[in-house]
């Protein structure tokens, strides 16, 4: 018995119509799986961290629950060294305790945003004045720009206040009044705002080196 074979001879026309039925159908395929696959995603990532923030709200409790634990301890200590030392009023913006081994450390402090008055323009003119009038020639230019550069601001417009550490003690050394008073009117504008409580802590390793304890979540590996 022969194998009959049908062949469907197909116009240029019904071919063409045939291959673009062919191809829209594979592109609402291929359309509908990447639907799919999106939805999948927009689950995988609703399941996922929906299971991961109750966890990291506890852990953030559990640190400022520890913080303020911390903090409570210390707090007796704090004042006895004020005592000790003499002082009426804590200005000192971190503390630093070693055991008496040397094998563990804990500093307490407060975070500050840089900040001045307005009356900080006045005596940055006055330093200007004073250095601007030693510029004699190149060399004392040279000088003059070098030193003008600790009068720089950051990326919020304000001073660095170590620059204006290292102005205080050229302006100490030169005796100049008026270049000493310009640096003390910027001192005396100098107004940090205080932002966050922090705690760092460290200990020795088997070769005596410190090695701080990772505490937030880009520390730790």
């Amino acid at each position: 018995m022969t194998d009959m074979k049908e062949q469907v001879e197909m116009t240029a026309e019904e071919r063409q119509e045939f291959e673009s039925f062919k191809a829209e159908r594979d592109r609402k395929r291929r359309e509908q799986e990447r639907k799919e696959q999106r939805q999948q995603y927009a689950e995988m990532v609703d399941d996922e961290v929906s299971t991961s923030i109750p966890m990291l709200r506890e852990l953030s409790e559990h640190i400022r629950m520890v913080k303020e634990v911390i903090y409570g301890n210390f707090k007796a200590i704090l004042e006895m060294k004020s005592e000790v030392l003499g002082l009426t009023r804590d200005r000192q913006r971190s503390h630093t305790f070693t055991t008496s081994d040397s094998q563990y450390r804990l500093t307490l402090g407060v975070r500050s945003i840089d900040g001045y008055r307005d009356t900080v323009e006045d005596g940055i003119e006055m330093v200007k004045d004073y250095l601007e009038s030693l510029a004699k020639d190149e060399r004392t230019k040279s000088l003059v720009t070098a030193v003008l550069r600790l009068l720089s601001r950051d990326g919020r417009g304000n001073l660095k206040p170590g620059r204006v550490l290292q102005l205080r003690a050229m302006a100490e050394e030169s005796g100049d009044e008026k270049f000493r008073e310009g640096v003390r009117i910027i001192e005396e504008a100098y107004q940090p705002t205080e932002s966050k409580r922090f705690i760092t802590a460290e200990y020795k390793d088997e070769k005596g080196a410190w090695r701080y304890i990772p505490l937030g979540m880009t520390d730790v590996d």
